[in-house]
């Protein structure tokens, strides 16, 4: 098992550049299925979900490469349309198959996907809008089976704004005939990046302003190089863990804008982040009375879990609350563990800040979880065994060059069994 060793050590300093998105890599990885030709995706994390995605393009048929952070993918192979195995069970991602399968091949068959235990998260949303398109859904116990004659366009209000569920509509509708309105979408960043590239290789999409999505199927799409944009998460973390440490840091692509409601509960709490990317967290920090989670442009929930960790030794009392998901405040077990004072009511944290946590033995309970016990950790005194690093891995490229060059002392370390 691998597990961090991590070390608090005072404040963090200096600057670091932010991997590109992950959650906009792996949606527009599956958009490289429709058309044919080779895609160039520039600024690729490498990281386990987007290699765990490359996998299941290549058992697909699809040929795909890496040079440094450039990934090519070349679907014009393709010769099959079923997402199975450890890859398609392990990652939630590999439902966003469902509509560019459906697009290009008339079929998919894909194993339920998996990921964290983070709750609930149904794909009967996904399923809904693919029939609206005139596809027919089969369901065993673990498997989906998909097929259609001819996607078609359709008019589709989603019930909640469901990131996936908007990005395969818009895959399935990039592929069907006649126009297609996708009402309640969900305005995720990743969402647009999603549009960006398929518009850049072709497509006609527009967001009215009342936020529908309108797609015009049927357009040829050309191969293209695309540049992905930070990932706003991994800014975010690194956010928390300046509040955790305080200090002053610089991230030099700072995604300012798509941070705005984290941001502005930072600076709440009394860190300054400037648009250039440069960030204070001079103590004290305070608490924030009250907050929830939010589709965007509210509070992401992906960033729950690091705020979580930042509040614990911020002073006053917080009360975090979870909406989007019903089992991400399992982080706080092994917070108290470290000697957070927060108490769960139902959906809610209520964390009374504390001046100090202390270095414990520890075990990520997911991939943000194990995010928010690494800003925990820098910013604890003494020594923290992080076990779990395998869901840190799955989001985060290389966790501990980004801390080490800001000073923390972090270690990857193999071979223990216990954590």
């Amino acid at each position: 098992m691998s597990y961090l060793k991590i070390v608090g050590n005072g404040p963090l300093t200096g600057e670091i550049t932010v991997q590109g998105s992950k959650n906009a890599a792996l949606p527009i990885l599956a958009a490289c299925l429709i058309g044919e030709g080779p895609c160039v995706i520039e600024n690729c994390p490498q990281i386990r979900d987007v290699e765990d995605t490359l996998s299941i393009l290549n058992q697909l048929g699809v040929r795909t490469g890496r040079k440094a952070s450039a990934v090519s993918v070349d679907a014009s192979g393709i010769r099959n349309a079923s997402v199975r195995g450890l890859q398609a069970e392990r990652i939630r991602s590999s439902v966003l198959f469902l509509g560019a399968l459906l697009g290009r091949m008339g079929e998919a068959v894909f194993s339920r996907p998996g990921g964290c235990a983070i709750g609930s998260r149904p794909i009967d949303l996904h399923l809904e809008v693919m029939e609206v398109l005139g596809a027919r859904i089969f369901q065993e116990e673990e498997i989906i089976h998909a097929d259609v004659k001819s996607l078609r366009g359709a008019s589709i209000r989603l019930r909640m704004p469901s990131v996936g569920a908007t990005e395969n509509g818009i895959l399935a509708a990039v592929c069907a005939d006649g126009e297609t309105v996708i009402e309640n979408a969900a305005r995720e960043p990743e969402v647009e990046e999603l549009c960006r590239f398929l518009v850049l290789r072709g497509a006609k999409i527009l967001r009215s302003p009342d936020g529908a999505l309108h797609i015009w199927g049927k357009r040829p799409l050309s191969p293209v190089q695309f540049s992905l944009q930070p990932d706003r998460i991994v800014a975010g973390t690194y956010l928390c863990a300046a509040a955790c440490c305080k200090g002053k840091i610089r991230i030099c692509n700072l995604p300012y804008q798509e941070l705005e409601a984290p941001i502005g509960i930072l600076e709440k709490m009394g860190m300054k982040v400037a648009p250039d990317g440069n960030i204070w967290a001079n103590p004290p920090l305070k608490g924030i009375g009250y907050l929830a989670t939010e589709p965007y442009p509210g509070f992401p929930t992906d960033l729950q879990p690091p705020l979580m960790a930042a509040l614990c030794t911020a002073g006053g009392q917080s009360r975090l609350c979870e909406t989007i998901f019903d089992n991400r405040l399992t982080t706080a077990g092994q917070l108290r563990k470290m000697g957070a004072h927060i108490e769960i009511r139902g959906n809610c944290a209520v964390i009374d800040g504390t001046s100090c946590l202390h270095g414990e033995t520890v075990s990520a309970p997911d991939l943000r979880g194990g995010a928010a016990l690494v800003c925990a950790a820098l910013g604890a005194k003494g020594e923290t065994m992080l076990g779990g690093y395998d869901y840190i891995a799955r989001g985060y490229e290389n966790i501990c060059r980004d801390l080490k060059s800001l000073g923390a002392d972090i270690n990857l370390t193999e071979g223990i069994t216990d954590l």
